[in-house]
């Protein structure tokens, strides 16, 4: 049997805004259903990484990727690429959650709405396996008509996951999904990210390096828009090749 391709792949990527030079020469694998963690010091480039895989770049004046940003073996700058249909395939959490002043049922169904899907029989049924998956279904299944914005935040960010997950997915990328929120939220979370690997290929960012060694099975840490060391997350927190990795993970600066 021969190696299998890697789900995600960064060859020889740089990112300009403008005349600033954001990351440089970025080269990366990522293996499908495990979970990547991007660590590094605020403003060092692990956003920026991360918003390339699903071209959230482009909104950004000045933008400019160079190299090439492969999903299963396709490059996904290439002019054919229909962006919303790669933004379906790779769904996207945020920092903060972002839920519609909506029904919690309607924030679910958005993106199948979007689709063109209004049949409430299918609608239904694949709310309720999104709010499943996303450990919400118990809490929230005898109020799917209440405000999305009634809910506690750690609530609304798995609501969050479940509408990206309703579309069926097959990347997930979460810029910093605990940062807003309390321990005991976080750690709902946490859970819920190493029941998803099961089916999904995850990207964190996180400033948590506890949260790094604890949810993902490879890591990345990121320094000055370089991608200092890549290596599986056991091995980059107990015995880092790089000096300056070293010096993050045990806390020396960042």
């Amino acid at each position: 049997m021969g190696k299998k391709e890697p789900k995600l792949e960064a060859n020889e990527v740089n990112v300009h805004y403008g005349d600033f030079h954001a990351l440089k020469n970025i080269n990366m694998a990522i293996e499908e259903k495990e979970v990547t963690a991007f660590i590094g010091p605020s403003g060092c480039g692990k956003s920026t990484f991360l918003r390339c895989f699903n071209r959230m770049n482009d909104f950004i004046d000045g933008f400019r990727l160079d190299g090439e940003i492969l999903l299963n073996g396709l490059n996904v700058y290439d002019k054919n690429v229909y962006v919303d249909q790669l933004r379906k395939d790779i769904g996207m959490v945020f920092q903060k959650p972002n839920p519609f002043p909506k029904s919690i049922f309607e924030n679910v169904v958005y993106g199948l709405r979007i689709q063109g899907i209004n049949k409430r029989s299918l609608l239904e049924e694949e709310a309720e396996m999104a709010l499943k998956q996303a450990a919400l279904w118990d809490e929230v299944k005898d109020k799917l008509d209440k405000s999305a914005l009634s809910l506690s935040g750690g609530q609304q960010q798995r609501l969050c996951i479940a509408r990206a997950l309703a579309i069926s997915p097959s990347v997930l990328l979460m810029d910093e999904p605990t940062s807003a929120l309390d321990p005991i939220s976080s750690a709902k979370i946490e859970e819920l990210i190493y029941e998803l690997k099961k089916e999904y290929t995850i990207i964190i960012v996180t400033h948590n390096m506890q949260q790094a060694g604890r949810v993902s099975d490879h890591t990345a840490f990121f320094y000055i828009g370089e991608l200092v060391e890549f290596r599986k997350t056991k091995n980059l927190f107990t015995s880092p090749k790089d000096e300056r990795t070293q010096n993050y993970v045990t806390g020396r600066f960042g």
